[in-house]
């Protein structure tokens, strides 16, 4: 007999929203957050995109998150136990906590054994990395001025008060993070995840840049349609924001950043003739339960949809660019499809990956026109939480399932001259749709999509 694998709870993270049901209801409402990037970034280079798109103020506190914790985990750690109380709680999981000390729960009704984590992110701890290195290194350099400041300051106040704000310019946490290295590891967030649940099957983590949260979920898929476990906590996760912008400058000195001269309002158009690049997001999170139907049932849950196939491929052409004919993301498509047993014209939305990169949107809008032609609706959720690299797919995936649940679909922001003749959503609103697909492409050539339907029992 086919097991069937259901999503049953979700937890989201992302710029414009904190929890499932507001950052569904902002992406319908076409809430959008883009900002000027920090001011102190441009004391350390040049930037020619100016603009990003910074997370919510978060109280991670009533996630159950303690001071030790921000202490000894990175960003991505705190936001994956904030996705993944949010997704176990609205997927009608109790916990019990086992030790308050170390903040170790005990997932009810749920056998550890046969529970897996799958969590995909693009760079793991960089940030706190960067933060660690720049004390380890900046430290001598502010006891160094300091001491001039002290030997010159009788003689010429003015150097010395030039050194005294140089100084201060140095800007980086006040220790060296003794904890840096298990902060650092890719897999620290699943790692955290397991061992916060007590979940004991596979703890995997994807590092395939923008589509690792996607191979993530593809993943745990597998795994659950297998047999080899009934749950699964899945997603993505990334944090990109460091003191000095320096994640943020590979990018923009890589050109892949969407240009100032737009308004901050206006400057993310995924598709549109006008694109110059993509919105680089502060970070998010998404983090997604997935469960073999009749152990969700069992248990009395509400399945939000249900995931048919996973598909992924590899270009083999460029470790920064998208192989220009599409021809392994076409392969991709009808590995996808066959698996489900469908046509293409059984696929009524497709949540794009739509960077707004010149290159990408061109590649992707083709290969969709070339296998799906008109007839399925075309979205863009980056194209309102801007780009948030490893959790981009597991956010886009989060909006589907709900989007399937609710039949209601975003529009495509800033699509004012598309360049492609597709069924793209320009006004927000219901839709009748059953079959959907979320892709994402990535730096390295990896090319990844899940199928999703509408449930039904």
């Amino acid at each position: 007999m086919s097991r069937r694998v259901v999503v049953t709870g979700i937890g989201a993270i992302a710029p414009n929203g904190e929890g499932a049901d507001a950052f569904f209801q902002n992406c319908l409402d076409g809430v959008f957050s883009a900002a000027p990037v920090p001011e102190h970034w441009h004391h350390y280079g040049q930037l020619s995109s100016q603009v990003w798109a910074p997370l919510p103020s978060i109280d991670y506190s009533t996630y159950g998150v303690t001071r030790v914790d921000k202490m000894q985990l990175d960003p991505t750690g705190i936001m994956g136990i904030a996705g993944g109380v949010q997704a176990l709680s609205q997927a009608g999981i109790a916990t019990t906590c086992i030790n308050e000390r170390k903040g170790m729960h005990r997932l009810e009704r749920i056998d550890p054994m046969q529970a897996g984590v799958y969590i995909g992110t693009g760079i793991g701890g960089l940030t706190s990395l960067i933060g660690s290195q720049a004390n380890h290194v900046l430290t001598p350099v502010k006891k160094s001025c300091r001491d001039i400041t002290r030997k010159i300051n009788g003689d010429c106040a003015e150097a010395a008060a030039a050194v005294s704000d140089l100084a201060g310019s140095l800007r980086m946490p006040p220790r060296f993070n003794p904890f840096i290295v298990s902060m650092t590891m890719p897999n620290a967030c699943a790692g955290t995840l397991g061992i916060r649940f007590g979940i004991k099957g596979p703890n995997e983590t994807t590092c395939h840049a923008c589509a690792a949260g996607t191979i993530a979920l593809g993943h745990a898929f597998n795994s659950v349609k297998a047999g080899h476990i009934t749950m699964a906590l899945a997603g993505g996760v990334e944090y990109l924001t460091d003191e000095f912008g320096g994640i943020y400058r590979g990018f923009d000195i890589a050109g892949t950043l969407a240009s100032s001269s737009h308004s901050p309002d206006s400057v993310n158009r995924p598709f549109d003739r006008d694109r110059s690049g993509f919105l680089f997001a502060e970070g998010g999170c998404s983090i997604l339960v997935l469960e073999e139907l009749s152990h969700a049932l069992e248990r009395g849950a509400e399945p939000v949809a249900e995931i048919l196939g996973f598909a992924e491929s590899f270009d083999a052409h460029s470790l920064m660019m998208m192989e220009p004919s599409g021809e392994q993301i076409e392969r991709m498509f009808h590995s996808l499809l066959q698996q489900a047993g469908l046509t293409p014209d059984s696929i009524d939305y497709i949540n794009t990956h739509g960077t707004g990169t010149e290159l990408n949107d061109r590649v992707e809008a083709e290969t969709i026109g070339r296998t799906f032609r008109k007839k399925p609706l075309i979205g863009a959720t980056k194209s309102l939480i801007g780009h948030t690299l490893g959790a981009s797919g597991a956010l886009a995936t989060s909006f589907t399932a709900l989007a399937l649940k609710h039949q209601k679909l975003h529009a495509c922001k800033n699509l004012d001259n598309p360049e492609h003749d597709l069924n793209f959503v320009h006004t927000p609103g219901s839709y009748e749709i059953q079959n959907a697909i979320v892709q994402s492409f990535a730096f390295g050539g990896h090319n990844a999509a899940l199928l999703m339907r509408r449930y039904a029992e």
